[in-house]
């Protein structure tokens, strides 16, 4: 069986508690018990030595042992709480007034005897209890000399047995009985009230166990589940973990939903992989055995030899691509920051498209014309970012269009804008243009020539030249991507 939290507690409570209280009861009785025979023993602390000074019998040396017993015993019935005994100097017991067979021992250690004589500020002093073979008890007691001889020591034990039995007697009866039991129960109403508050203060820790183990049940799905509201403002660290732990469970679950969209899109992706390279290596095949069967048709070998070649430049492009964005978000690319003319790297660019764009009747033209601008950036990246998306502009851009290249300075920043009079890209489909595979529902250009990574490349690259991209688009009235970078100099003057 397995314990909460409250329990363990509980149990470990009421097993201080009791120790603690039983340590209390026997520390107060044993103080009161020394505080008692301190008390007592200070207050007769006189008493042998007066008798000894006003006892003819003691204060002669005279000892008549039948009269100094017929003393003992009228002094015990005047009082009845003292034992009187009479010792020889080596603790020999010569005289008491007891009944026969009462005294247990006749020899009395005289060591407390003489630390009392000698040290009588340090009480309580127990001496050996005549009455008792193993007890002790405190006394006074005083030195009986002849002379300057040592007759021997009177030795009073304050307590008699009358007087212990008395005592028992006291401590056994109704009052004391009633005292202790409101005791205890004032002690159980403590344990109890301690209790309750133990259980007031791990309820919390109880409620989040429970809800933690039901939301591990289902799988930390919280639309199988209704979260705990925790009171944000409570000072109780246990609401402030209970919250915590709502956050995290929200976090786990948005990071879960947004894994499995991502698993969905790349079994879309490599679905449509697999079709856009199935289909060139379908027709490259086929145009490959067609060349096989027909060997003796020269005019017409060469003509399927340059569609295969052609399907092979598109399959080494849509590879070069898949391996190009794997590489990428794999985060393995590697920048090399270096400071170039933007100018010469925007004009190099567009020359990879002049023929094609002037065979399309579409112009291209960079802003300023003279653009003599230094840069610092990966210029490797950068000009693959401007190939993908100048070649976009020309896919999306017909006969009569223009793509615009501007740079535009602003302190530091210097921001390129790839602009189109194309198709446009509607306000639904803008979100989703970056993503691998996507292809606006108004695309222009044949669909086997490209397999729509272009922008997926070109955001991961902009990642790694650390700026963002940003596009404007508008149906009919063209799109319009930007980017910023640092200017060189300033860059290079901050660095030093």
């Amino acid at each position: 069986m397995k314990l909460s939290l409250y329990h363990k507690l509980a149990m470990s409570l009421a097993g201080i508690f009791i120790l603690i209280a039983s340590l209390f009861i026997w520390w107060t009785q044993a103080l009161s018990q020394v505080s008692r025979a301190q008390a007592e023993q200070q207050l007769h602390m006189g008493l042998a030595e007066h008798l000894v000074g006003d006892n003819p019998l003691l204060q002669q040396g005279v000892y008549d042992y039948k009269a100094l017993e017929n003393l003992f015993h009228t002094l015990m019935v005047l009082g009845p709480s003292f034992e009187f005994y009479f010792i020889d100097p080596s603790g020999k017991l010569l005289t008491y007034s007891a009944k026969p067979g009462e005294v247990k021992r006749q020899t009395i250690n005289l060591v407390p005897l003489i630390k009392l004589i000698d040290q009588p500020e340090q009480l309580p002093v127990y001496g050996d209890d005549p009455r008792n073979k193993y007890g002790e008890k405190i006394f006074s007691v005083a030195p009986v000399y002849n002379g300057d001889t040592l007759q021997g020591y009177l030795y009073v034990i304050i307590g008699s047995k009358l007087y212990d039995s008395i005592i028992n007697n006291i401590k056994g009866n109704d009052q004391l009985i009633i005292g202790l039991s409101w005791l205890g129960l004032a002690l159980a109403f403590l344990l109890t009230a301690l209790l309750l508050l133990f259980k007031y203060l791990t309820r919390p820790v109880a409620a989040l166990t429970e809800h933690i183990q039901q939301l591990e049940h289902a799988q930390f799905d919280i639309g199988k589940i209704t979260l705990l509201d925790w009171n944000k403002a409570h000072s109780n660290e246990v609401h402030q973990l209970g919250e915590s732990v709502n956050n995290m469970v929200k976090t786990i679950d948005l990071q879960v939903k947004q894994l499995a969209e991502l698993d969905d899109q790349r079994r879309q992706l490599l679905a449509h992989l697999s079709h856009d390279l199935r289909t060139p290596l379908a027709s490259l095949q086929g145009y490959l055995e067609i060349i096989a069967l027909k060997k003796h048709d020269p005019e017409q070998q060469a003509l399927h030899l340059g569609i295969a070649l052609k399907n092979c430049e598109q399959l080494k492009s849509l590879i070069d691509q898949i391996f190009e964005l794997a590489h990428l978000e794999s985060g393995h690319a590697n920048v090399q920051f270096e400071v170039f003319n933007l100018g010469e790297l925007l004009y190099d660019a567009m020359a990879k498209f002049a023929i094609r764009a002037d065979k399309m009747g579409v112009s291209l033209t960079i802003s300023p014309t003279v653009c003599d601008i230094k840069a610092y950036s990966d210029i490797g990246k950068l000009e693959r970012v401007l190939t993908n998306l100048i070649e976009n502009a020309l896919r999306h851009t017909g006969e009569g269009g223009a793509i615009e290249i501007k740079v535009n300075q602003q302190g530091e920043d210097l921001t390129v804008t790839v602009k189109d009079t194309g198709v446009g890209i509607s306000a639904k489909e803008l979100p989703y243009i970056f993503e691998a595979r996507y292809r606006a529902s108004n695309s222009k250009g044949c669909k086997k020539s490209h397999a729509g990574l272009g922008l997926a490349i070109t955001e991961q690259l902009i990642k790694l030249l650390k700026t963002d991209i940003r596009v404007q688009s508008k149906i009919g009235a063209g799109t319009e991507f930007s980017f910023q970078l640092r200017e060189a100099e300033p860059f290079n003057e901050k660095a030093e």
